[in-house]
């Protein structure tokens, strides 16, 4: 069959890589070109192969699945990729779509459902497992309203006030903002009352975070 759908796969327990490469290689669609029992590997079999898609495991020792999603949209950005995970925590489904995923399975999933994901990356579509379509839905809504809720507190502050947010996020001190600034450290320290007082926070860090979820940082 021409124009199969070049597949790497990438898990460090060898019973399940070995047992995936095979399943997957029975298809007359589908060809395994690499396997990885590594992040860092996975990497390097990716840029020798060229697959249209990666199929990876979440939670690999040293370069996890989710830390390949990245590195592969930043230098391989045409390889589509699933995850596949035994977890099912929203923190993990998040941060491997944020990272670039477009596909993710459960490991205990029927063996069709994943052929169905590897197939849709393949075609340059997205799929989920049905169990995570609400968490994800649900948790897109809970940060729009959330970032609306930060909009509305942020634009209280002056121009001068978000470059001292700015410097804040960065981790300086009251003198460093100041000599940044051009500014006495008495009026940074000003700045920062009225900071906290506008954004309702008590301490450094908290305005930090507010700072980065904004963009600031």
């Amino acid at each position: 069959m021409e124009n199969k759908l070049r597949l790497v796969i990438a898990e460090d327990e060898t019973v399940t890589r070995e047992m995936l490469a095979r399943l997957l290689a029975l298809e007359d669609d589908i060809e395994v070109v690499g396997t990885a029992g590594d992040g860092a590997r996975a990497l390097t079999v990716a840029h020798a192969q060229t697959p249209d898609v990666l199929l990876t495991d979440i939670g690999m020792p040293g370069m996890d699945g989710i830390q390949l999603t990245e590195t592969l949209r930043r230098e391989m950005p045409s390889v589509g990729v699933v995850i596949l995970t035994i977890y099912n925590d929203d923190e993990r489904v998040f941060a491997a779509i944020k990272a670039g995923a477009r596909g993710y399975v459960l490991k205990d999933a029927q063996p069709e459902e994943i052929l169905q994901a590897v197939r849709a990356v393949g075609r340059g579509e997205a799929l989920l497992h049905p169990s995570l379509i609400n968490r994800v839905l649900s948790e897109f809504g809970r940060v729009a309203t959330q970032r609306a809720a930060d909009n509305r507190v942020f634009s209280e502050l002056s121009a001068r006030e978000r470059e001292v947010l700015t410097e804040i996020g960065k981790g300086k001190r009251n003198r460093e903002i100041a000599d940044t600034l051009f500014i006495s450290e008495k009026t940074v320290k000003n700045h920062i009352s009225s900071i906290f007082f506008k954004l309702e926070v008590n301490t450094r860090a908290e305005a930090a975070l507010l700072a980065a979820r904004q963009g600031l940082v």
